[in-house]
C-alpha cells in the first residue's frame, strides 16, 4: 500500500479521516459510488469539500494510485468528481489508478 507523503490525515478539528495508517488485515475496503442527498450534514459537506481540495493540491490533474487514501471518503466522490484511470478497475485494490 503507497503511503502519500504530505497527504493530510484528516479535516482539521474534526475526526473526519483522509487517509489510513496501515492496510486492513482483513482486505481492501472496495470503492463504492455513494448516493449523496440535499440534507447532509454541513460538516460532511465540508469534509468532502477539504478531501476533493487536498485530492487537487496533492495530485493535481494527473491519475494518482489509491494507496492509504481512505476508501469512505474517497467513495463519496467516485464515480462523480474522481474516476477510475484504469479499465478493467478493481475497486478492492490499494493499487488501482483513479484521475480527478
Amino acid at each position: 500500500m503507497l503511503k502519500h507523503r504530505g497527504f493530510p490525515g484528516r479535516l482539521p478539528g474534526t475526526d473526519f479521516q483522509f487517509v489510513v495508517r496501515r492496510p486492513n488485515p482483513k482486505g481492501v475496503t472496495a470503492l463504492t459510488k455513494r448516493e449523496r442527498f440535499r440534507d447532509r450534514k454541513p460538516m460532511d459537506r465540508r469534509a468532502d469539500t477539504a478531501f476533493m481540495q487536498a485530492l487537487w493540491e496533492h495530485f493535481g490533474d494527473q491519475p494518482f494510485e489509491r494507496g492509504n487514501l481512505d476508501a469512505g471518503r474517497l467513495s463519496w466522490l467516485f464515480g462523480r468528481e474522481v474516476l477510475p484511470a484504469e479499465d478493467p478497475f478493481d475497486p478492492a485494490d490499494y493499487e488501482a489508478k483513479k484521475e480527478k
